[in-house]
């Protein structure tokens, strides 16, 4: 069984920017039928006017979008104090992506490392 990806917001940014790269990982894993997700969070930050995100729209598509709930909420806020960061988004990436057991794709790993 493949191991699954997570997309953070710099991941979605990227594909909204067109970014070779991002869509260089993103297609083989769609064909390969790997799971894809996304924290709803990560849409949130991402998203900001339909008519000029098409591509993103359609790439959100192929992507399990996950919301956040209570537990992995608290557990964000946990791993933010911890890591003395207030950005809740990639925390909830973070969270997330060890829960599944997934990878992290971003195009701000050092972000991520901070979490």
């Amino acid at each position: 069984m493949d191991i699954p990806y997570l997309y953070d917001a710099g991941a979605l940014i990227a594909i909204d920017n067109d970014d070779r790269r991002m869509w260089a990982r993103h297609s083989p894993a769609l064909k390969d039928g790997r799971d894809i997700h996304v924290p709803s969070v990560a849409v949130s930050q991402a998203w900001r006017d339909p008519r000029r995100q098409v591509r993103l729209g359609k790439f959100l598509a192929g992507c399990r979008v996950v919301p956040v709930g209570l537990e992995t909420a608290k557990a964000a806020g946990i791993l933010c104090g911890k890591a003395g960061t207030a950005d809740i988004v990639d925390a909830t990436a973070v969270v997330m992506a060890a829960g599944l057991g997934a990878i992290i794709w971003t195009s701000a790993p050092d972000d991520i490392r901070t979490v």
